[in-house]
């Protein structure tokens, strides 16, 4: 599945890094513990977080991922944003908890 799929099946706002839609999606990962993710998290996976500094921005480059969503109706800061276009990484958006995003995503890739 590309991120492109995903923005569409749960409607998910699309805050930046518009350049990486057409990115594949092997996984999920979820955790708000930038260390966590930063030592667990594998390539291609969609990061799901309350975090919005810039710093997710850093450890989704790093770690190659297909995308972030940020969760709760959160919004991202401007340093996250400019971040996120110019690694290519969507950052994305919705009104939904954690729970319930992690829910629909994995039961959207098993």
């Amino acid at each position: 599945m590309k991120v492109s799929e995903l923005v569409k099946k749960f409607n998910l706002k699309v805050f930046s890094g518009e350049i990486g839609l057409e990115n594949k999606i092997s996984g999920g990962y979820v955790s708000d513990l930038l260390s966590d993710v930063m030592g667990n998290a594998a390539e291609g996976e969609i990061w799901i977080t309350l975090q919005t500094h810039q710093n997710v921005m850093a450890i989704a480059s790093l770690k190659d991922l297909a995308a972030v969503i940020l969760v709760k109706s959160l919004e991202p800061d401007e340093e996250t944003v400019e971040h996120s276009n110019e690694e290519g990484i969507p950052l994305l958006g919705t009104d939904l908890e954690t729970f319930e995003m992690a829910g629909k995503l994995y039961n959207e890739l098993i």
